[in-house]
């Protein structure tokens, strides 16, 4: 069984859904520290044929909170609306407006404002939209020694899950060793996709924008096939 342990991120690009269609279970977690420079609360899209970062506000707390003890801001509802307006105004003119942005809209207006609820249950509704099966369990919900780090809470989360085989993004290669995880029955794998590129109006092409371009440009039977084209290393 293949399983991937990924941090939660909001409409993450496109490999991160290749890492959950081609994994029999898919962890995400919620007992990880959060970190303003990642990627959890912030993507890019396109915007008058450049791209740009778009972030959920959040409330201001400590830096040494998990993601899990983190909260959306007071100013969520005038933030939504303006990043809602900026993606009608670069993608109303997209192939798939009028059948992806109800999805979009629906994931930004989420009630929950805790942040890892209100990011998984986006990667939940961006899943159901690409019927992708994986199921999505929550790290926390698993019984381990949860004060384990990196490369050790890994392992020990793989076996939990009853898998054998563990996909890690291409950006672990230098941090994780094959021979290591053999060692502990599990066989490690990088992710790395294909190079892939789809007409962005008549823009000349930027990659690894947020899922929700690519939703706009390709209809569900494409991505579908888009979410085969990586590599195994």
């Amino acid at each position: 069984m293949k399983a991937g342990i990924m941090q939660p991120y909001f409409l993450p690009y496109l490999g991160y859904f290749q890492m959950m269609n081609a994994c029999d279970k898919f962890v995400v977690y919620d007992n990880i520290q959060f970190t303003k420079k990642g990627w959890i609360h912030r993507n890019r899209m396109l915007l008058n044929g450049k791209d740009v970062m778009f972030s959920l506000p959040l409330k201001n707390d400590s830096d040494f909170l998990n993601v899990d003890q983190r909260y959306l801001g007071e100013n969520y509802e005038k933030e939504k609306n303006k990043i809602l307006g900026q993606i009608r105004s670069s993608y109303t003119k997209a192939p798939l407006f009028k059948t992806v942005y109800p999805v979009i809209e629906d994931i930004f207006n989420e009630s929950e404002r805790n942040l890892f609820v209100f990011i998984f249950n986006s990667l939940k509704k961006i899943a159901d939209y690409l019927s992708i099966l994986t199921p999505l369990v929550v790290s926390s919900t698993l019984d381990i020694d949860h004060s384990l780090k990196g490369k050790y809470k890994v392992m020990e989360l793989t076996k939990k899950l009853g898998a054998d085989t563990y996909i890690n993004p291409i950006g672990g290669v230098d941090m994780y060793d094959k021979q290591e995880f053999a060692e502990n029955g599990i066989t490690l794998h990088f992710h790395k996709m294909k190079q892939l590129i789809y007409p962005q109006f008549a823009n000349d092409f930027i990659p690894y924008l947020s899922i929700l371009d690519v939703m706009m440009f390709n209809d569900k039977t494409t991505i579908a096939g888009y979410l085969s084209e990586f590599d195994l290393l």
